[in-house]
Formats: structure tokens, sequence, C-alpha cells
């Protein structure tokens, strides 16, 4: 059966879904029902932070786990020593910080626990969510680095309409960015339908739950959401 059946759910906040619409069948019914929302820490608090740290200006690498943390980059890059390095988690977030002129040292394009064996000096700072998964945190640590963790921004959950929770229980197909926005949309998902997520990170999480999950948030999805049978 072709895709014209395929009901599809993206659901990253208001306004972040333009892109992933292109990964989408062409006649696909697609709807967006939005999962979480970011609320970000004022920068004269994440300047804080970094001071209180007791390493401001002594940092030797900087990791910069995700897109949303563009605006707090400046204020972490002060905070570097001369001749720092700097690392990405995602490819949107290394173009970002191209995009302002930063060079960067290694990308982990699929789990930030796969820049471990690229970071060699210490201390190091983490720039990103105030939920951060712990596995790169901990393998840094094994090695006798100073990891310190600096919250720019907090995702929390949306509280769902009776239409949003009708839109996930009849989606063939839902697109999940996060294993916050997983947490929110698990309990109205079926089992017959597909979870497309970016990486591996989140792959692994809804797998606890969910077995039917497809990975790559890239063109080459809209063929593989076009095969599938509804």
């Amino acid at each position: 059966m072709g895709w014209r059946r395929v009901n599809i759910v993206l659901t990253r906040e208001s306004g972040m879904n333009g892109e992933l619409r292109a990964f989408t069948p062409p006649s696909a019914l697609v709807r967006e029902v939005p999962l979480t929302r970011t609320e970000y820490r004022r920068l004269s608090d994440v300047k804080g932070q970094l001071e209180a740290s007791g390493h401001y200006g002594l940092f030797a690498s900087l990791v910069v786990t995700s897109a949303r943390s563009g605006d707090y980059v400046e204020t972490a890059m002060q905070s570097l020593k001369r001749g720092a390095s700097v690392f990405s988690v995602g490819r949107a977030t290394t173009r970002l910080l191209l995009g302002r002129g930063v060079t960067v040292t290694g990308e982990a394009a699929s789990t930030s626990r796969d820049l471990a064996d690229f970071i060699h000096r210490g201390p190091v700072v983490l720039l990103g969510a105030a939920q951060m998964r712990h596995e790169l945190p901990d393998a840094l640590r094994e090695r006798e680095l100073e990891v310190v963790h600096v919250a720019c921004y907090e995702t929390v959950p949306v509280e769902l309409s009776d239409f949003d929770k009708e839109a996930l229980l009849s989606a063939h197909v839902v697109f999940i960015g996060a294993p916050s926005a997983w947490l929110v949309a698990r309990d109205y998902v079926t089992a017959s339908a597909w979870v497309v997520v970016p990486g591996a990170t989140t792959g692994d999480v809804v797998r606890c739950d969910h077995q039917q999950v497809l990975e790559g948030w890239e063109p080459a999805m809209r063929d593989v959401l076009a095969s599938l049978e509804v």
C-alpha cells in the first residue's frame, strides 16, 4: 500500500518542523503535535555558572551538545584558555558553530559518547541542557579529566490536548527528536506505528518501550516512509 495512506506526526516545538517536512512523502497527511518546549536560562546565569566553576579562563575543551546552546557559545568561549579545542554533538550544532566562526575540532554524529576518545585535555566544559546524558562525562572522568556541566536551557513537557492525543494514536509514523519528547508521547503511540529518531541516543531510549524504530533525519527517510505498508 503506498504513502497516500500514511499519517505522520511531527513533534518538535512549534516553528521547528519545517526541515522534517522535507523528509516526508509528498501526499502523506502530516500534522504537528509539539511535545516539549524550551525554557532558556539568562545569559548572566550561565556566565555565573562558568565563573563559579573555579576554572574560568582555564578550560581546555568545550563540548557544545546542542544547537539550542547557540546564544551562549560566545560566553562559553570567553571561559576557555588560549588554544582550547571545541567539540560538537550533531551536524546542526557543527553548522551553528561554523556559522559563528568557531573552529570545530571534532563532531559526534551519533552520540556524545563518541567524542570521549578525541578529548584529551581538561578541564572540560559541557554546554547544553539541564538534563544531560551521563555517558560522555563518565567516560572523561574515568580518564581523570575534570568535567563541568553548564546548563543553558531546560526542556519541559507540554500538556497534550485531546486532539493531540488522538493525532498520536492515529499516526502511522511519529518523529521523535529526543528522549524528553518520547516520555510525553509513548503512552499514545500504538505498537504498530513507526517512530523516526535522529540517531542512536534517542533510538536506544525509544526501543526500551517500542520495537518499530527508524534512525536518521535525512532526505533518504522520505523513500523509506513511502515504502511502508500501513
